[in-house]
C-alpha cells in the first residue's frame, strides 16, 4: 500500500510547471495539471458562456494546452494564467454565446453559476438588481476589457497574470482594467459590488 501511494504523494509537491516538463516525457503527468485547475477553467467558462459550452471549451482548453506544453515558460511555477489565456482565446469564438449569457443574467438576476441551496438562491435573488444592472454592463464591455475585469475579479490575478494570461503588455491590462470600472462606475456608481466579488 505504502509503494503504490508514495508516488501520488510526492507528485502533489510538485509544481505546474515541474508536472508541464514532466509530461514532455512522461504524458500521463499532464493529468495532475487538470486535475488542479479544470475544476477553476469550468466555472469561469460556465459563468462566461453557460454550462454547456463551458464543458466543451474546458476539455478543449486542457487539450490545446497538453499539445502546446512544450511552449509552456517553465519559470513561472504556477500554471493559472496560462491555462485561463487559452480558455479566453478560445472564447472569442463564443462571444455572442458570452453576451447572451450576460443578457439573461440582467433579466433574470440569477447567476448561473451558483450553488442550488436553497439559501444561496435567496441571497442571491435579493442582489438581483444590482447583479442584472452589472450583467448589462459586462455584456456591452469591449471583449479585451470584459476578460481583463472579469480575471481580476472572479480568479483574483494580479495585474501581471492577467499580462501573461492574455499575452499583453501590464500597461494595457492596467488601461483595459481603468476604462472596464469608468464603464460600470458611469452606469452603477459604486464599484464595490465587482470589487468584493459578489458575482463569484
Amino acid at each position: 500500500m505504502t509503494a503504490r501511494t508514495a508516488p501520488h504523494e510526492a507528485a502533489s509537491t510538485f509544481s505546474d510547471s515541474d508536472l508541464v516538463e514532466q509530461s514532455l516525457r512522461e504524458g500521463e503527468r499532464f493529468a495532475e495539471v487538470f486535475d488542479r485547475h479544470a475544476a477553476a477553467v469550468h466555472r469561469y467558462l460556465s459563468r462566461r458562456i453557460g454550462r454547456t459550452l463551458a464543458d466543451d471549451l474546458t476539455a478543449e482548453t486542457f487539450l490545446v494546452a497538453f499539445s502546446q506544453r512544450e511552449r509552456y515558460d517553465t519559470r513561472h511555477p504556477d500554471a493559472r494564467p496560462w491555462l485561463f489565456g487559452i480558455a479566453t482565446n478560445l472564447l472569442r469564438h463564443q462571444q455572442r454565446a458570452e453576451i447572451r449569457q450576460y443578457r439573461a443574467l440582467a433579466r433574470t438576476g440569477v447567476d448561473p453559476v451558483g450553488d442550488h441551496m436553497e439559501e444561496e438562491v435567496v441571497a442571491r435573488v435579493v442582489a438581483s438588481d444590482a447583479h442584472r444592472r452589472l450583467a448589462a454592463v459586462l455584456a456591452k464591455l469591449p471583449a479585451g476589457e470584459r476578460s481583463v475585469l472579469l480575471l481580476i475579479a472572479w480568479e483574483q490575478f494580479s495585474y501581471d497574470e492577467v499580462a501573461r494570461a492574455l499575452g499583453v503588455p501590464v500597461g494595457t491590462v492596467r488601461s483595459r482594467l481603468h476604462s472596464a470600472r469608468k464603464r460600470i462606475r458611469a452606469v452603477m456608481g459604486d464599484l464595490d459590488l465587482i470589487t468584493r466579488g459578489e458575482m463569484e
